[in-house]
């Protein structure tokens, strides 16, 4: 099919760096597109404060409590500014969290495993918002005004993320040999979910394509995860840890490091429903959408009250 003008004239100011505003014209397929990326990226926040949350009554001292409420509660904000960022492409809050608590809407695979032991903290922080971090770095950049401007807020609290779990997966590793176990206990259970997160290659996803000619990500699956791998085992290496993959190894022609197979497998059984725990992270939103029904109902008889009294 031919390119319209309107088309046309859309993709030259992509082209030229220029951000692509709410009133802009823009093809129904980047709305789209847009709307299912940043729905999905403010779902995986909100529902990634559940296995965190998990752990804040029972983090191992004051200081640690602390650090990881302050981390939920940034998650919580991350959500509500991507919620705001989709909502500027005419879809609304409620419709966005009826596809969440209805499963129609994703959310990242990584947030359906489940936190066993405090190492896991470490291992989320370090692995998970590590991976997230490479992910969304390239979205400050990314060519829809809206979705950029917060992600330039969100990666500096991510980076803070990350070197809250670095630093626990730090100070198990270097403490007693049972805590140092745990620490290898976790990053054994964590390591390929995370490499999953980036995405199958760029080849087989049915999105990457037209998302990287408009500009939506600057940098294909295969790219980040090779720079995420990279830099992560070196890291274990500081830590005293092994990375969980008999097959990795440096590649002295490409400077990069080889690594194994993903079980590629695995990962769409968890997009399907059936991981760990799809079923307790929807049902835990469900019960708190359905147990903050009376601050909703209160909010707008609050609402429906002043302006009755302002019209007076």
């Amino acid at each position: 099919m031919a390119e319209s003008k309107e088309e046309a004239l859309f993709q030259e100011k992509v082209d030229a760096e220029q951000k692509i505003e709410p009133k802009d014209w823009m093809p129904a397929d980047y709305r789209k597109n847009l709307i299912r990326q940043i729905s999905q990226h403010g779902h995986s926040e909100i529902v990634g404060m559940l296995p965190e949350g998990n752990w804040i009554t029972r983090a191992p001292s004051l200081r640690r409590k602390t650090v990881l409420l302050a981390k939920v509660q940034d998650e919580a904000g991350h959500g509500l500014y991507l919620y705001s960022a989709a909502e500027t492409l005419g879809i609304g809050r409620d419709e966005l969290n009826d596809q969440l608590l209805t499963g129609k809407a994703k959310y990242s695979s990584i947030f359906n495993y489940p936190t066993i032991t405090w190492a896991d903290m470490g291992a989320v922080g370090w692995l998970v918002d590590g991976a997230a971090i490479m992910n969304q770095v390239m979205l400050c950049r990314t060519s829809y005004g809206p979705y950029a401007r917060p992600m330039v807020r969100i990666c500096k609290e991510e980076s803070f993320h990350q070197r809250q779990g670095y630093e626990i997966m730090n100070v198990l590793s270097h403490g007693s040999p049972e805590q140092k176990a745990m620490a290898q206990d976790a990053l054994d259970r964590w390591w390929w979910p995370s490499l999953m997160m980036f995405g199958p290659s760029d080849a087989d996803s049915p999105h990457s394509a037209q998302s990287m000619k408009w500009k939506i990500k600057r940098q294909s699956n295969d790219e980040l995860r090779q720079i995420f791998i990279d830099r992560t085992v070196q890291q274990a290496e500081v830590l005293g840890l092994q990375i969980p993959d008999p097959e990795l190894k440096w590649n002295e022609e490409t400077q990069h490091y080889d690594w194994g197979t993903i079980n590629w497998d695995e990962f769409f059984n968890v997009i399907k429903g059936n991981g760990p725990c799809n079923k307790e992270r929807l049902t835990a939103r469900q019960k708190a959408h359905a147990d903050g029904a009376w601050v909703r109902e209160a909010a707008l008889a609050y609402a429906g009250k002043k302006a009755k009294k302002k019209a007076a």
